[in-house]
């Protein structure tokens, strides 16, 4: 009997993988074959500009790379872009959070016209920044200026860098606000009174109660908002191009660059390579944090 069951446990082991195996092998083939070209194109001399001098080059796409200044620029405005957004979805995110959990009239249609921005397509809201909010002559921030009596601000041209923040951190702050204010729901009333019959202050209430109880879902918001910050590309395509120079390039947007203006495979698939790298090293940072913080 027993030879019977281990038998069986094997036929329906050997049944479960052949039915899971075309799935597996698609899934596999769908990610390897992309990036094993990436680094296969990456290694080799492939301008279309120049058709006939394509041949093998080894490293030297990489040694290019990393002796052009644009790319160090293009690294430290992406860690910039990512940093600044994180920094503004999570702060305005939980206080956010903690004000629309409270009881006021029309905190529905609140929540609603919150949220709402997550749902504009990167093009469209870059388009409405660019042309209604920001416009040096006929945008909002144009008017409000003058109406305090200020001079308008060139943002494109003046800070460029940061009305790109400002774009991408106006489209992630609902997202944060969302995934924040689930995680209110679950916070226990009955602690948050025992607080205040306590004495505990408003702020002392947040800092000891509200804050620890987001503690995780403020380290899926930075998981999930970092892995797609760093490819913004959209936003800076349709408002700066990447300029005034390189002020707004990042790696995705040099990436770009390289592939489809300067028509250089090979450089552009050796960005590639390094963009994979760099988000790896950033996802693997970040699920760690996120499995540390699920485990207390």
């Amino acid at each position: 009997m027993s030879k019977t069951r281990a038998s069986g446990r094997t036929v329906g082991g050997l049944r479960s993988l052949s039915l899971q195996a075309p799935a597996v092998t698609l899934l596999l083939l769908w990610m390897l074959v992309p990036l094993g070209m990436t680094v296969w194109f990456s290694l080799q001399r492939y301008n279309l500009l120049m058709p006939g001098m394509e041949g093998f080059a080894g490293l030297e796409n990489y040694e290019f790379l990393f002796t052009d200044p644009a790319l160090w620029r293009a690294m430290g405005n992406t860690l910039l872009l990512v940093g600044s957004v994180l920094v503004i979805t999570v702060v305005g995110g939980v206080l956010l959070a903690v004000l629309f959990q409270q009881e006021f009239p029309g905190r529905g249609i609140a929540r609603v016209l919150a949220i709402s921005p997550f749902f504009v397509m990167p093009t469209v809201s870059a388009l409405v920044w660019k042309n209604m909010m920001m416009h040096p002559s006929n945008g909002v921030l144009a008017w409000l200026a003058g109406v305090f009596g200020l001079p308008a601000v060139d943002w494109f041209s003046a800070l460029p860098l940061t009305s790109i923040i400002i774009i991408v951190a106006w489209q992630w702050l609902p997202f944060a606000l969302l995934i924040l204010l689930t995680a209110m729901q679950s916070l226990d009333e009955d602690q948050v009174e025992a607080a205040r019959m306590d004495g505990a202050g408003p702020l002392s209430i947040f800092f000891y109660i509200t804050l620890p109880h987001l503690k995780r879902a403020i380290s899926v918001v930075i998981m999930i908002e970092m892995i797609f910050l760093l490819t913004i590309f959209a936003e800076i395509y349709v408002t700066t191009s990447g300029g005034p120079g390189l002020a707004t390039t990042n790696l995705a947007f040099l990436i770009y660059i390289q592939a489809l203006l300067d028509f250089d495979v090979g450089l552009a698939s050796a960005g590639g390579v390094v963009a994979i790298i760099l988000a790896n090293i950033v996802a693997i940072f970040l699920v760690r944090l996120v499995a540390r913080n699920l485990e207390h």
